[in-house]
């Protein structure tokens, strides 16, 4: 006789998995903290540096605090002779977030602790990679289009150098743009490659596996990858003028229109006004509005006929693209920020750890016997 069939929540939703103290969207306010500070609170008065210490530290840093985090973290930005020979033998037409998840794979065996789980190593390993991840990616980035690495520069700040490995360091307006929507990114709750990180830290395997296995997560285009869809949605629309009716032709088919909706944010995703004040600045500096205007348009118009509000991969994509980056860079972006949200939660799981193990309910043939091979 078949088991009485349990309560599913297929994706989980709505179950608790764990007790967390990193990071909450506050019910009352519709705003994600982080800590308890307001995330839009942060972008205006904090580096991502400051918001990178928060998030590992619970507790925001002093001047002489900052500057130790700053100069642990720039002094560990080269990358070694190892990876760059086996960054320059991947295949040059690699997606970057899978150049980057081999990357950090690799960093994982050379690196000199990598057997230490221990919350001292683990902290000196997520700072490391912190560090690495954006010198790796551009080193990827920078091979595939057949061009040396640039050296990182420990004189400059986290953005600076994430801009300076890719070529140049650029307009303060651009750099502000670029900080914040680093912030804005680094942490949210138990989101999908959050929940696989602390699964594979459940099992007691090491921070670079568990990173990994986050990055693997968010390459998804119903996660991480959202923000290179919309810019490509954006690009195929062609213009403010088209918006309405290429949305129109969408709604007809019932297509996926990306950036768009959220699990938790139903009523808006609130990291999504700071991102949009800072793509719009974007816009001005560069002076093409193409984008932004055709994003307020196709926004306007889900609002009003689906009653969907667009989340935070609807204003990064523009805003990347008009900071000059490559399509296929803004989730390897993403990463760079993330992996902060990440180390936090290995940290905390590692801290209080069980393994994550839940149950399937099965549903297929009931216990037979085997029939021999000439039977079959």
């Amino acid at each position: 006789m078949s088991e009485a069939t349990p309560d599913i929540k297929k994706g989980l939703v709505g179950v608790y998995a764990d007790v967390s103290t990193i990071s909450k969207v506050m019910p009352e306010t519709n705003s994600l903290t982080y800590r308890g500070y307001a995330v839009q609170d942060l972008c205006e008065e904090c580096t991502f540096e400051e918001v990178a210490y928060l998030l590992w530290n619970a507790e925001l840093p002093t001047r002489a605090q900052l500057a130790a985090f700053n100069a642990e973290v720039a002094a560990e930005r080269a990358i070694s002779p190892a990876l760059l020979r086996v960054i320059k033998d991947f295949p040059h037409d690699a997606h970057p977030m899978d150049a980057i998840r081999t990357a950090v794979s690799f960093m994982g065996m050379e690196d000199p602790e990598s057997a230490d789980n221990s919350e001292p190593a683990t902290r000196r390993k997520a700072a490391r990679l912190l560090a690495k991840i954006p010198s790796a990616i551009a080193a990827a980035h920078r091979a595939g289009k057949g061009l040396e690495p640039i050296q990182p520069d420990p004189k400059h700040t986290f953005g600076e150098n994430f801009n300076l490995v890719f070529g140049k360091v650029p307009a303060p307006e651009v750099l502000k743009a670029f900080d914040v929507s680093l912030i804005l990114y680094a942490e949210h709750t138990f989101n999908a490659s959050t929940y696989t990180a602390r699964l594979v830290t459940s099992t007691m395997a090491d921070i670079h596996g568990a990173i990994t296995a986050g990055i693997a997560a968010l390459k998804g285009p119903l996660h991480g990858g959202a923000n290179e869809a919309v810019m490509h949605m954006l690009k195929e629309v062609g213009g403010p003028d088209h918006a309405e009716e290429w949305l129109s032709t969408r709604f007809d088919h019932k297509a996926l229109v990306m950036g768009f909706g959220h699990r938790v944010y139903k009523t808006g995703d609130s990291r999504v006004p700071t991102m949009t004040k800072y793509a719009e600045k974007m816009a001005e500096v560069v002076g093409d509005k193409t984008w932004m205007n055709t994003s307020r348009v196709l926004a306007a118009k889900m609002l009003k006929e689906k009653n969907i509000h667009p989340n935070l991969d609807f204003p990064a994509g523009p805003a990347y693209y008009l900071m000059g980056f490559d399509i296929p860079l803004f989730t390897p972006i993403f990463v760079a920020s993330r992996v902060t949200g990440w180390a936090a939660h290995v940290i905390e799981q590692a801290a209080d750890n069980r393994l994550i193990r839940p149950l399937s309910h099965y549903t297929g043939p009931e216990q037979r016997p085997v029939p021999p091979l000439d039977r079959r």
